[in-house]
């Protein structure tokens, strides 16, 4: 009687299930496919770094992963394409810069898709990104912007899963260690800045994605582990606690006439659903809020899978109307790498 019920459970279940991962797969291509219809690459101009945006290489990475895990060879012959010769990515190592070294998650996430040469590139960002450390073991590169925990974990992070090689997690965890000591708030979110008390929702949302890409691969047997577990935990709790009832969070988290961003969104649905399978989180409530975050999310999705209410680019400011005025764009590979990541994970 139990296995009839179960049966009955169970077919009753499958549609649903069987909706929610085409959804996510529907949105997956289509941004793919907006992703490679794009003639030019974005680029990143600045007075420290001049070459491939690191919103691209975000992007780039995403889309490689998403088309991977769905099995669709065809996506990912298109995008080693796009991807194999990328003008602006000559002279990284010369720029010794986390945002030029960033794009070293690209050329690995290639080398796992087929293109075996890859893998030197990238793990020559990833090793150039440790010579020659701080006198505390940290990189030269940090610079204590929350960005950095992302940018930094997700590169030591994929050189580990092409190599095996322990260290570059130990890299990764050294620096997320040390950035959530000094840069967490008791409440469990991040200021933007030194300069910026304010909880801006990307730039949390780089700490989140940061976090759940470490924690997805880091023992725990690690030393550090314990101390970045309690970290993501209780930056997922004060998260689930923001989280508006439609399943968005706000351009500055914690303030309730805050405009609903999407880039940020997709970051903490992404961070979440990793916590869960990791076992970090429990599924109960965590689980719910996840899906309404992607629900959501496919409101602000227009027909070219291009994400709207994409804040731009910005700087740090002690203006809470800097935050609340800033402009929303669509399509803005801000917004769509994490999107690509997000329906990655619901696959």
């Amino acid at each position: 009687m139990h296995r009839l019920a179960a049966l009955l459970l169970f077919a009753l279940l499958c549609p649903l299930l069987s909706h929610a991962q085409s959804d996510a797969r529907v949105v997956g291509k289509q941004a793919i496919q907006d992703l490679l219809a794009r003639d030019e690459y974005m680029m990143y101009i600045s007075d420290h770094f001049t070459g491939i945006h690191y919103a691209e290489a975000a992007a780039g990475y995403g889309a490689l992963k998403f088309a991977r895990e769905a099995d669709q060879q065809a996506l990912t012959d298109a995008l080693l394409g796009r991807y194999r010769e990328v003008p602006g990515t000559d002279g990284l190592l010369d720029d010794d810069h986390v945002d030029a070294n960033v794009y070293g998650i690209l050329p690995i996430e290639r080398y796992f898709a087929g293109d075996k040469a890859a893998l030197s590139e990238g793990l020559a960002l990833a090793d150039d990104q440790w010579q020659d450390p701080l006198p505390s073991g940290l990189t030269r590169q940090a610079r204590y912007w929350i960005d950095d925990v992302w940018m930094v974990a997700a590169l030591q992070v994929q050189a580990y899963r092409a190599t095996g090689e322990p260290l570059y997690l130990h890299h990764a965890a050294l620096l997320t260690h040390d950035y959530l000591q000094k840069l967490q708030q008791a409440n469990g979110l991040f200021h933007h800045g030194p300069e910026a008390p304010f909880y801006w929702s990307r730039g949390n949302g780089w700490v989140a994605a940061g976090l759940a890409e470490l924690l997805s691969e880091l023992p725990e047997t690690h030393l550090l582990y314990p101390a970045i577990a309690e970290g993501y935990q209780s930056m997922m709790a004060a998260l689930l606690n923001y989280q508006a009832e439609d399943g968005m969070w706000r351009q500055l988290i914690d303030d309730p006439d805050a405009w609903k961003e999407t880039s940020g969104t997709a970051m903490f649905g992404f961070a979440m659903s990793v916590g869960i399978k990791r076992g970090l989180l429990p599924a109960k409530p965590y689980q719910a809020a996840v899906d309404r975050a992607w629900q959501s999310l496919g409101g602000y999705i227009n027909e070219q899978g291009q994400l709207t209410d994409v804040c731009v680019g910005t700087g740090q400011s002690r203006d809470a109307d800097y935050y609340l005025t800033r402009p929303r764009t669509t399509g803005d590979l801000h917004g769509q790498a994490p999107l690509l990541w997000f329906a990655a994970e619901r696959l």
